[in-house]
């Protein structure tokens, strides 16, 4: 069996880990231009869902290493009022910090990705199996084609057209900032939020267990060379076309406490930027063939569910292991992957979606 991956986000790489450590063929194309082609996110917190699939999916030299470069998130969410006065506690919470970028160099590692590839089309041929044509004239052919290419997805745009992705009209702006103690004492448990009543700063920490680029060099791996850092996010963001992403956030929270105003000021310009949340329901299943849909390609969720990393990761573990079984008839595999995953997939949007007002002051008053 060979499988083609269109996209190597956390989801499609985590797949390919998978298959790879089954002894499954695996190739993954990637439409930018390297690795370092665009900033590849901020922080997330994974769950048990999520961490049990990357364990899965992952070869057992690099368990090491997911643990030494991930942190630890626990307590409970404190709500401050602008001056820093204390606003109350959302239940506690417990998960495990991943930095986006870090996780997906790791994922990376020793999977083999063809970057600057971008999918025009995919074709099922008469024998069953499937072909994928690339914008540069190439092609490659495969008994499954999984389209684990994000919110825009190409896979998805041809398989399933009448799905799109939908625009919830909210928009923030997210941001990092290196850590220090100052930053780190506004955040004492899982996370905070800071608000006026009309909008809300979010603030979570990233504290890695050991600096990824050092644990990585001892094990000939790669890793970004990323320190600590508080990430932040600003919800719902004004419409201020005519400011930058960072002096956006500082004009709406002007006259708030210095220390608020201070994580903002150090934030590091070039990883501050705008944000539209979009999601994408699943809808109606395609007609079933050697071609399916994993993560955002086919249910992104809004980021304030906190499930949309976790979701695609068990994705690629619950394809993996249908894949990987002994004498497994292809369509089978796919037709118990899309039945399950088309209903946990829709619950994780509709959850993410409804998590959206307790992070909008003006909304959830209203």
């Amino acid at each position: 069996m060979k499988v083609t991956v269109i996209g190597a986000g956390l989801g499609g790489l985590c797949l390919a880990q998978g298959l790879r450590g089954a002894g499954v063929e695996v190739e993954v194309y990637e439409r930018d231009r390297d690795v370092h082609g665009r900033f590849q996110g901020y922080r997330i917190g994974l769950g048990d869902l999520g961490l049990d699939a990357l364990r899965a999916c992952l070869p057992e030299r690099l368990h090491g290493l997911l643990d030494a470069t991930t942190g630890s998130l626990s307590g409970s969410r404190e709500n401050y009022g602008p001056g820093l006065e204390f606003a109350g506690s959302r239940p506690p919470m417990t998960a495990t910090a991943v930095d986006r970028q870090v996780l997906r160099q790791l994922l990376l590692t020793g999977v083999d990705v063809r970057f600057g590839k971008r999918l025009s089309a995919h074709q099922v041929l008469d024998d069953g199996r499937v072909r994928a044509v690339f914008a540069d004239g190439s092609a490659t052919e495969a008994d499954l084609l999984v389209g684990a290419d994000g919110i825009n997805s190409a896979v998805r745009a041809q398989l399933s057209p009448d799905v799109r992705p939908e625009d919830t009209g909210v928009r923030c702006v997210i941001g990092r900032t290196p850590l220090t103690d100052r930053f780190a004492a506004l955040v004492p448990g899982f996370g905070a939020g800071v608000s006026d009543g009309e909008v809300m700063l979010m603030i979570g920490l990233m504290r890695f267990r050991r600096p990824p680029r050092e644990a990585g060099a001892e094990l000939g791996v790669t890793l970004p060379d990323v320190g600590d850092y508080a990430r932040w996010v600003l919800m719902p963001a004004p419409e201020q076309e005519e400011l930058s992403p960072r002096d956006t956030v500082l004009a709406a929270i002007e006259g708030w406490h210095p220390d608020v105003r201070a994580l903002v000021e150090a934030a590091d310009p070039e990883h501050t930027s705008w944000l539209s949340i979009r999601v994408v329901r699943p809808g109606a299943r395609w007609p079933l063939g050697p071609v399916t849909l994993l993560g955002d390609a086919i249910h992104a969720t809004s980021p304030s569910g906190g499930n949309g990393a976790n979701t695609a990761l068990y994705d690629a573990r619950r394809l993996r292991d249908l894949l990987a079984e002994p004498g497994v008839n292809l369509l089978d595999a796919v037709d118990t992957y899309e039945t399950a995953m088309f209903s946990y997939g829709a619950q994780a949007v509709e959850h993410s979606v409804a998590a959206l007002d307790q992070f909008l002051p003006g909304r959830r008053a209203a």
